[in-house]
C-alpha cells in the first residue's frame, strides 16, 4: 500500500515545521510548503537531523495567491497519486488594540488566516471527495473561541475559521472527509517574534492605548510558553486517527481560558482579564 500523503502550509517554522517532521516519522509522504523558499533553512536542518529527507519535499506556496491554489493542489495529487491530509497552518497575528488597527490591516489578516485556509480546503475537497476519504486539519487557536486583548484581528480570523470549519464538517462528514480544528494556547513559536506584525498606529505615541499596550506587553512576555512539539504530535495523532473529533484544545492555558469564559459570569470574567493584563486603567 502506498504511503499516505500530507500537504502542510506554513512549514518554515513553528507548528508547520515540527508537524512536517512528525508526519514524516509516522510514515507520511509530506509536501511541506512555505511562501518564501529562502526561509527553508530551519526546516532543512530539522529534516536532516530527524533523518526523514526521503519523506519530505519542500515547495513554494503563497496561500493568498488564490487563483494558483487549485492548480498547486492538483499538481501535488498528480505527482503523488492521492492527498490524505491537509494541514492548514499558514498564518500570522496583527497586534494592537482594535481601535488602532486599520481596515487594510484587518483585511490582510483575513486573507491569510481565513481565506487562505478556505481556498486550500476547497482545492483539496475535489480529490478527497473522489477518494471518499481525507483529513483537513485547521490550525486555529484558543483565540478562535475566546476573544483576546490586542489581537482582535487575529481572533476574528480564527473565529471565522472555527465557524466555517464546523459548518463544513457537518456537510462533508458523511462523504468520509474529516474536518478538524486544533486550538493551541501559548506555545513558543515565531508568532510571538518574527511572525508578529504590529498595527501601524499601535506603537505610535499618539495612540490612546500606548501605555496600556506597554503594561500588557510586559505581562505577556513573562508568561510561560509551552514546547510546540506537543501540538505537532497532536496533529500527527489526529492525522492517523480514522475518526477524529471536531475540536482539540492544546495546552493547559487554553483549557483554563475556555473554562473561565464558560463558567464565570461575564462581568467577573472581563474584570479578571483586565486586571491580569494591566489594562484596567484608561491610559
Amino acid at each position: 500500500m502506498a504511503d499516505k500523503v500530507a500537504l502542510i502550509t506554513g512549514a518554515s517554522s513553528g507548528f508547520g515545521l515540527l508537524t512536517s517532521i512528525e508526519l514524516a516519522k509516522a510514515g507520511f509522504r509530506v509536501v511541506a510548503t512555505m511562501r518564501d523558499l529562502g526561509r527553508r533553512n530551519r526546516l532543512d536542518q530539522a529534516v536532516a537531523a530527524a533523518g526523514v529527507a526521503a519523506k519530505i519535499e519542500v515547495r513554494a506556496l503563497d496561500v493568498t495567491q488564490f487563483d494558483a491554489i487549485q492548480d498547486f493542489v492538483d499538481t501535488v495529487v498528480r505527482d503523488y497519486g492521492q492527498l490524505d491530509v491537509l494541514v492548514n497552518n499558514a498564518g500570522f497575528a496583527v497586534a494592537g488594540f482594535a481601535e488602532d488597527i486599520k481596515l487594510d490591516e484587518l483585511r490582510l489578516q483575513f486573507e491569510t488566516n481565513f481565506f487562505g485556509a478556505v481556498a486550500m480546503t476547497k482545492a483539496a475537497l475535489r480529490t478527497m471527495r473522489q477518494q471518499h476519504s481525507g483529513h483537513v486539519i485547521q490550525v486555529s487557536s484558543i483565540a478562535g473561541l475566546h476573544g483576546s486583548v490586542t489581537v482582535s484581528s487575529y481572533s476574528a480570523s480564527k473565529h471565522a475559521l472555527e465557524g466555517w470549519s464546523e459548518s463544513l464538517r457537518l456537510e462533508v462528514n458523511s462523504l468520509g472527509i474529516k474536518i478538524v480544528l486544533v486550538e493551541p494556547g501559548a506555545f513558543q513559536t515565531d508568532i510571538w517574534t518574527r511572525g508578529a506584525v504590529m498595527g501601524e498606529q499601535a506603537t505610535k505615541q499618539t495612540s490612546p492605548n500606548i501605555q496600556r499596550s506597554l503594561r500588557m506587553r510586559s505581562t505577556i512576555e513573562k508568561l510561560p510558553k509551552r514546547d510546540p512539539i506537543e501540538v505537532a504530535r497532536l496533529i500527527a495523532a489526529i492525522a492517523l486517527n480514522p475518526n477524529p473529533k471536531l475540536r482539540y484544545l492544546a495546552g493547559r492555558d487554553a483549557k483554563i481560558q475556555l473554562a473561565m469564559k464558560r463558567i464565570l459570569p461575564w462581568k467577573w470574567h472581563e474584570k479578571l482579564v483586565a486586571n491580569f493584563l494591566k489594562i484596567d486603567q484608561a491610559t
